[in-house]
């Protein structure tokens, strides 16, 4: 899962692995378990540099882990050789959502340091311009999460992996499956 800071990647990703039966890895927890803090103590003591190159290690590591559904920081794309990774290594489906979207779902957050300023809308439109191609860039499939619940935009990414041959009908546990008259 790729996608803009709020657009759902831990929250889909997280029903995704269920649904697949699969392991789910947060790229942000298993940084942060890493580091032993906070991102946003981290990002504010050492920079975006210092973090990035932690979360390039992380990306590295995780995407080689067979079979597990793997949500990124919303930053993970800024590197090249991520994007690069994650699209050679992973089906990448990015969870694209408007900034006016991701500002409604924001609003109040204040632990993601790249929203602490004094207009985050406008920061949130900054961050989307700058990212939404490198995020197209990394992925396979792109998904627009608008407003459906999380069940939805599993049940369509699902669909889309599916009708691509990712995934074998069979493969998910809790697909229907038309009755057999036998």
């Amino acid at each position: 899962m790729v996608g803009m800071p709020g657009s759902g990647k831990s929250t889909v990703g997280r029903q995704l692995a269920r649904r697949l039966g699969a392991r789910f890895i947060d790229t942000d927890a298993v940084i942060e378990e890493r580091i032993g803090e906070p991102i946003r103590s981290f990002f504010d003591r050492h920079g975006e540099a210092a973090f990035r190159d932690i979360e390039a290690a992380v990306l590295d590591e995780s995407s080689q882990m067979p079979g597990a559904v793997l949500s990124t920081g919303g930053g993970a794309v800024v590197r090249e050789p991520n994007r690069r990774l994650l699209h050679e290594r992973c089906t990448v489906v990015y969870l694209m959502s408007t900034p006016d979207e991701l500002f409604r779902r924001l609003r109040h957050d204040t632990q993601r340091p790249l929203l602490q300023v004094a207009n985050p809308l406008a920061k949130l439109q900054e961050l989307y311009a700058a990212r939404d191609p490198l995020y197209r860039e990394a992925a396979h499939f792109t998904v627009e999460t608008g407003r459906p619940s999380v069940a939805t935009l599993v049940n369509m990414i699902l669909m889309q992996l599916e009708l691509a041959g990712v995934l074998h009908p069979d493969v998910v546990p809790s697909a229907v499956k038309p009755h057999d008259p036998r």
